[in-house]
This record gives structure tokens, sequence and C-alpha cells, in this order.
């Protein structure tokens, strides 16, 4: 009995010393850059690799993004562009194509105004349930509505409900589009207090940080004019997602950050 058992204990025990050098080598592999050349980062994981969008991005000054998802109301857009007027401060916006069919005038406003605009699919569905073709259709359909109104190219993609997977990401890269996240969720769609958003918005926000906002969620034009007085006062720059964003000679990190290399 205790052979016996000295055995299952020596068995277990060089089990976990391999699994442990796995895991050792696969640290490894993930601390070193990663798909340098390419604006997609892949990540090794189980024998396979995976694509990431950019979540915010290695700033060596403390510039910020601020992002607003539109896919349904409008009726709030217009004070929002007034406030980051009064407060001097660029957005991003990514449109649904099916909100631009609704809100053609406010798409216009949101470009004139010296805001950008992505795109955010055309009917807002989980892509990833998509195939590559209905991919490729959601993204270019939603362009040519944007690209109608705006006379400007999109470039940017932030994916519906921020599901992605390998083949989104290369259908997005294949058309032009840089896929992009956040790594500062105001959480305002929910059913939450102005102070709690500003808190969600604020505890989290770094250098080269990607916020991401709604531009009809309840309390936005409360908590945008109290997030916008309180990060400008600590030093933080305002800029359009698309002047954050490194241009060239840069990797994407495991946790998704844009990094110079």
């Amino acid at each position: 009995m205790l052979r016996q058992g000295k055995v299952v204990f020596w068995t277990i025990s060089i089990k976990t010393f391999k699994l442990l050098i796995l895991l050792l080598v696969v640290l490894i592999l993930l601390s070193s850059p990663l798909g340098a050349d390419a604006p997609v980062a892949s990540v090794f994981l189980n024998s396979k690799t995976k694509k990431l969008p950019i979540y915010c991005v290695d700033s060596t000054s403390k510039q910020i993004s601020i992002s607003f998802d539109a896919s349904w109301g409008a009726d709030k857009t217009e004070s929002i562009l007034k406030i980051l007027d009064e407060f001097d401060v660029k957005a991003t916006f990514f449109l649904v194509g099916m909100w631009v069919d609704k809100y053609p005038e406010q798409t216009k406003m949101i470009y004139d105004s010296g805001n950008e605009i992505g795109t955010h699919s055309n009917s807002h569905p989980d892509m990833t349930r998509l195939s590559k073709e209905q991919m490729q259709l959601e993204l270019t359909t939603s362009i040519e509505k944007i690209e109608k109104i705006t006379n400007s190219k999109v470039s940017l993609f932030r994916a519906p409900y921020g599901a992605y997977n390998d083949n989104l990401i290369e259908v997005a890269t294949d058309l032009g589009l840089q896929t992009i996240q956040w790594n500062v969720d105001s959480l305002d769609w929910k059913s939450i207090s102005t102070e709690q958003v500003c808190s969600n918005i604020i505890k989290k926000v770094s250098s080269g940080s990607i916020i991401l906002c709604h531009n009809n969620a309840d309390h936005v034009l409360d908590y945008l004019p109290s997030v916008l007085t309180n990060l400008k006062s600590r030093g933080y720059e305002f800029v359009k997602i698309s002047d954050l964003l490194i241009k060239s000679n840069y990797y994407i990190d495991v946790t998704g950050k844009q990094v110079a290399k």
C-alpha cells in the first residue's frame, strides 16, 4: 500500500512539474512581441493564434480618447456635440449603418463638428456568428453609408457587443480598418447613477486610454461635463482615436495595448 501510494504520489508530482514547465514556456512566449510588423497581434495559446484588436495605446503623453457607440436613438447627440465643443474636445463616434439611415443629419453634424466616425457594423449583430462574406457585407454596407454623407474615408471599426474572432479582425484588416476596443468602460448603458458612471471612467483612465460611452445613455448629458472637467484638470488631453494610435512600427501586446517598437 505504501509503495502504491508512493508511485501515485510521484506520478502526480511529475505531471505537475511538466505542467509548470509548459506554463513557464507559454508565459515566456507571451511576454515577447508578436506580429510586430502587422496591425493585428497574434497570441500563442494552446498551439493556436488569436488576433487582437486595439484596447489602448502605450502613450508617452497624457493623451486619451473618448468614444461613443450609436446604435439606437439620437435625441442627445446634438447636445453631446455642444458639450464637446464647450470643452474643446474631439471624440470618435462608432455608428451603425441602420442608425445612419435614420439619422443622416446627425451623422453629418458629428463629422462637420470635427469629430471622427468609425463603423459599428450595419445592423449590430454578433458578428462572430457570421460567415466571412456576411462580415464583409456588414462592414462595406455601413462604410458606404457613412462615406456617402461625410465624403471621408472610414478607417476604424468597433465590433458590436465587443465580440470578435480571428475571422472578423482579418476581414476588417483586409478592408483597411483597424479594430478598436476599449480599456475604460463607462457602463453608462446600465441603470446606474451619474456618480457611478463618472467613477467608472475617472478611476480607470491612464495615458493612452480609450473610453467607451454611448450616445443615447440615460445620464450622458449629466456625466459628460463632469468627466471632461475632471480629466482635463488632471492634465489629460482628449484626441480622436486615429490621432491616439501609433501609425507604424508597432506591435500589440497580449493585453491589447498598442506599443511602439
